[in-house]
């Protein structure tokens, strides 16, 4: 029994009181095993990754056997004992309480810290030279989904934030991938470009809106699935289990939805308080915006739990946006009277004074095709002073477009403009005549 806030544990409701937390601490020596170690040289297990900027890579694990030095030679195993490197510990870094300091010697069962390994991460076995087997390990999910982040290039560029180069924005994702596992960063075939894999949208999501409260100015393609052909020429695509715990008035809709997403269902069953988890088998591609999908479906009961589960079969195409978008075919501020015109074309994205520029999306179309607007446009001035001309221009609410939802509506020949003020939809060529040369190129391609 004790209080966390008051700071004291005792074997009683009652107390005493005046112990502190020593109660407790002695009730883990009594009853908490000693660590299992193991005798030989040597050995330790990756499970933590983070970057120093002191210190390089880092990696934290518990020590299986033997002893570790500052300065020691080691080398690093795969989890099917390739060797990764050679190298020597710089830095051997041990927990003291809520303290992280450094030691001069750590031994077997001692959780520690060691930096000096450029190349080791989560899974690796560091051992002796004289080590050959690696210790088990579980696998690490690989990445599913790459997007290309570029520099933002649109007549705005510089205007919102102050990290704009390639240059900074090349050096920010070398260093997130340093100390995270699940992302890959690697330059991309486009000019001030890098393409990054992560485990889907919601990590990747995550990684843009950080960058963008740090002041990065960025554009980000569509996310894409990482494919792969089996040995006998086969297109696999990555699967996920999805796991929902919805209400079961829900659970129809929610079936319908991920059907139409080429998502297989394993299992329904009763979870209780009238509702059902439902189990299914889902492409990843089929899941890319779907999380907002569902809470609307739901009214925000819903909760999904996603897991890697494997490569199966390409599963056929999946249905994306049926609209067109309209485009701005001028730059400078948005203004009411335009946009009130044009809101029998479709529903706007943006708001009169929005600063918008050519080529950048600012409503969706009714119809398939994509069209070009002028939503700067204004009133005519005339010497007629009616209450019916003077009245105020009323405009439908726009579309709010989150990050999210944005990554999910683009389609391939479209970006997502970031900075720090705003998220922006924009054609991936500015000029209307270069792409409709980017068209004609490509329906001769298909021919």
């Amino acid at each position: 029994y004790g209080s966390s806030r008051e700071g004291w544990m005792a074997a009683a409701p009652e107390g005493p009181k005046d112990q502190g937390m020593a109660p407790l601490f002695d009730l883990v020596v009594r009853h908490v095993a000693e660590p299992r170690i193991e005798q030989g040289p040597f050995r330790m297990l990756g499970t933590i990754l983070e970057a120093n900027p002191y210190l390089g890579r880092i990696v934290t694990g518990r020590i299986t056997s033997g002893i570790i030095r500052p300065n020691q030679n080691v080398k690093v195993l795969d989890r099917n004992g390739k060797l990764v490197e050679h190298g020597r510990i710089t830095k051997v870094l041990a927990f003291r309480g809520l303290e992280r300091t450094g030691v001069d010697e750590a031994s077997a069962g001692d959780i520690v810290a060691v930096a000096g390994l450029p190349e080791a991460t989560v899974s690796h076995t560091i051992c002796a030279p004289e080590v050959s087997t690696a210790l088990p390990a579980q696998p690490i999910d690989p990445p599913t989904l790459a997007m290309t982040f570029r520099i933002n290039d649109s007549p705005l560029t510089g205007t919102e934030g102050d990290k704009v180069q390639s240059r900074v924005i090349r050096e920010r994702l070398l260093r997130e991938a340093e100390g995270n596992v699940a992302l890959r960063v690697k330059d991309s075939t486009e000019k001030d470009a890098m393409e990054v894999a992560g485990r889907g949208e919601l990590q990747l999501g995550i990684l843009i809106e950080t960058m963008r409260r740090e002041g990065f100015e960025l554009s980000v393609s569509r996310p894409q699935v990482l494919l792969e052909r089996s040995a006998h020429g086969e297109m696999r695509e990555p699967i996920e289990e999805v796991v929902i715990d919805v209400d079961q008035e829900h659970s129809g809709i929610v079936v319908q939805t991920l059907s139409e997403r080429k998502a297989e269902m394993i299992e329904m069953r009763p979870s209780g308080g009238g509702r059902v988890r439902l189990i299914f088998h889902a492409p990843t591609r089929g899941l890319i915006g779907y999380h907002g999908e569902l809470l609307a479906d739901t009214r925000g009961t819903a909760v999904m739990n996603r897991l890697f589960h494997g490569y199966g079969p390409y599963r056929g195409e999946i249905a994306g946006r049926r609209n067109g978008v309209l485009i701005s075919n001028d730059q400078g501020d948005a203004v009411a009277y335009a946009m009130w015109n044009l809101e029998d074309r479709g529903p706007m994205m943006i708001e009169p004074g929005c600063k918008v520029y050519r080529g950048m999306i600012v409503g969706e179309h009714t119809r398939g095709n994509d069209l070009e607007v002028n939503v700067l446009k204004g009133k005519k001035l005339t010497n007629i002073r009616t209450h019916a001309k003077d009245e105020a221009v009323r405009l439908i609410p726009p579309m709010q477009m989150t990050l999210e939802k944005a990554l999910a509506y683009i389609a391939e020949d479209e970006l997502v403009e970031v900075t720090p003020k705003a998220i922006r939809l924009r054609k991936k060529l500015l000029d209307p005549n270069e792409r409709r040369k980017d068209e004609r190129r490509k329906e001769a391609e298909r021919v």
